[in-house]
C-alpha cells in the first residue's frame, strides 16, 4: 500500500493525466449503465420513486473529457513503457 502511494506521489504528469482519464471513463461507464437501467420499461408508479438524473449528458461529457485526457497522455505513457 505504501509502495503504491509512493509510486503515485512520484508519478509524472502524463501518468496522473492517464489515471484521471481512466477515472472519467469509469464515471462514463457508470452513467451509461444507469441510463440503460432508466430506459427499461417500468410501471408508472415506480417512475416517481426513481428520480431523474441527466445520465446521457453526464456520459457524453465524461467520455469526451476522459478520451481527451487519454489521447493527450498516451504518447508519453507509451514512450515510457518502451
Amino acid at each position: 500500500m505504501i509502495d503504491l502511494f509512493h509510486r503515485l506521489l512520484l508519478a509524472s504528469d502524463a501518468v496522473l493525466m492517464t489515471l484521471a482519464g481512466l477515472a472519467f471513463w469509469l464515471v462514463a461507464g457508470f452513467a451509461l449503465l444507469m441510463e440503460r437501467r432508466r430506459v427499461r420499461k417500468r410501471p408508472l408508479e415506480r417512475l416517481e420513486a426513481v428520480g431523474w438524473v441527466p445520465w446521457t449528458p453526464i456520459f457524453v461529457g465524461c467520455a469526451i473529457i476522459g478520451g481527451g485526457m487519454l489521447s493527450m497522455s498516451a504518447p508519453v505513457v507509451l514512450g515510457e513503457m518502451l
